[in-house]
């Protein structure tokens, strides 16, 4: 049986093959999945995508399914408890940053009736499919990203810069960057 090919960074571990295999690129409507990789994501910066990937089930335990209306509430105790769990990133201007988003995402939910619609409108609700053969060739930001990293910072989100957010448009399936010789490139062409 032929193997697949991949696209180069899912190397060749387990965790990090199924997250490329069942995730990453595949647009993703849902406003608690789209919240929980904006904070992943966020958490990721100065850090390997891998090391986050490793913790992800830690940071779901940690911060209630990532769900925003109670991470909204979070206080300084709380605050404090997450800064001793091993199981996430223990930074606090990153914790910080995920109680500030949640108090952010909660309004742009209200203004615009879900996350979804607020951030699928930079790029008018459709996928962009790029055509790259090499990883070297994919930005790590593009006029888009630069766009909504303005945007979420005007509102008040964190952790939220262009490169973060070009990140987040590719985990959400906003931009498809697989390879042109993944298999997955060639199942949604």
């Amino acid at each position: 049986m032929k193997e697949k090919i991949r696209c180069a960074w899912s190397g060749k571990d387990p965790l990090y093959i199924k997250y490329h295999d069942e995730e990453w690129g595949r647009p993703v409507h849902d406003d608690r999945k789209l919240f929980e990789m904006l904070i992943l994501e966020g958490a990721q910066a100065g850090l390997s995508w891998i090391t986050i990937l490793r913790k992800r089930e830690n940071y779901r335990k940690a911060f209630n399914n990532f769900d925003a209306k109670k991470i909204a509430r979070y206080n300084s105790k709380k605050m404090e408890l997450l800064l001793q769990n091993e199981g996430i990133v223990r930074n606090r201007l990153k914790i910080a940053a995920t109680i500030q988003n949640a108090i952010c995402f909660l309004e742009v939910q209200k203004e615009f009736g879900s996350f979804d619609k607020y951030i699928w409108q930079f790029i008018n609700g459709k996928s962009i499919k790029n055509s790259w053969k090499a990883l070297s060739e994919i930005p790590a930001k593009t006029a888009v990203s630069d766009a909504m990293s303005k945007d979420l910072k005007k509102r008040g989100f964190k952790f939220v810069g262009s490169t973060i957010c070009y990140a987040f448009m590719q985990a959400v399936g906003m931009v498809n960057d697989h390879t042109v010789n993944c298999f997955f490139y060639k199942k949604i062409k």
